[in-house]
This record gives C-alpha cells, structure tokens and sequence, in this order.
C-alpha cells in the first residue's frame, strides 16, 4: 500500500491504497463519495465519469497511481449548490428516471460544454454516445445539454 494525495473537489484528501486501485474506488470505498457510479468495471458504461483536469475520464480503470497532482472533479464537486447549467437544465427537463447513469451523463456533459460553449445536436451525440442509460432518456438527455449550452457562461 501507498499513500496518494488527492486533489478532489478543492480540497486533499490522503488515500492509503495499493497503486493500481482504481479512482471508482477510492472515492466510493476509501472517501465516501458515492455520487460516482460503478456500472460496467470497463470503462464502457459512463457511469463512472468525473473530471481529471477539466476532462471527462472513466474512473473505473484508472489507477490512482497515474493521477499525480491532478485536479479531480465529482459529481458532489460540480457545483456548490447544484446549480451548474447541466444540473439545472437535467431539472428542467426532467431528464433521469432510475437515476443511476445521471452523474456520469451530467459529469459528461460538463466537459463538452466547458470545451465547446455552443456544440450542435451532433457534437451532443458524438460526446454523449459513450454514457449508456437503461432507460433510454436519451432524447431528454440531447434536450438537456443543449438547453444547459445556453445556460452556460461563455
């Protein structure tokens, strides 16, 4: 075991770990983050989806170890209040029915729309394709990003 120093959400937090526990884990297990989801173990779901300096990456497969000194950002990190653009547009438009792909779509989506401010339905499609929902709100979820770009300070 080793001693990571993680920069998640603003803040240091020590995790005692072996090198290759993946970031899901951490954060869920050592942590006691649970907004972040375990879904496929493959990085293929989405449902693991945060931040590694400002870029959406699958947390299941990535080891803490490659982490280093990058700022980590969760779902509980998004923002203070919950009242990112994404998270209120998922609102307004009522996007999540089970719920538990929400935080890797919402995270996903953060990410596309801090790189591209006013993305087309087809910039929302290719970014989005990646994060898998059960329930098949897919078109609510197009309708929530593209309601959150013009929510979103330029």
């Amino acid at each position: 075991m080793s001693t990571f120093t993680l920069h998640i959400n603003g803040r240091k937090y020590p995790a005692d770990v072996d090198a290759d526990t993946p970031l899901l884990w951490v954060l869920r297990d050592t942590l006691g983050m649970t907004g972040t989801k375990y879904g496929c173990g493959i990085a293929q779901c989405g449902a693991c989806t945060v931040h590694m300096d400002g870029e959406a990456v699958r947390a299941c497969v990535l080891p803490v170890s490659s982490i280093g000194s990058a700022k980590i950002t969760t779902i509980e990190g998004l923002s203070e209040k919950g009242d990112h653009p994404v998270q209120q547009a998922w609102n307004e438009i009522d996007v999540p029915q089970c719920g538990y792909c929400q935080a890797g779509q919402i995270m996903t989506a953060a990410a596309l729309l801090k790189k591209n401010p006013k993305p087309t339905m087809a910039d929302i499609d290719a970014t989005m394709s990646g994060n898998l929902c059960r329930c098949g709100t897919y078109h609510r979820i197009r309708e929530a990003v593209k309601s959150a770009a013009t929510k979103t300070k330029k």
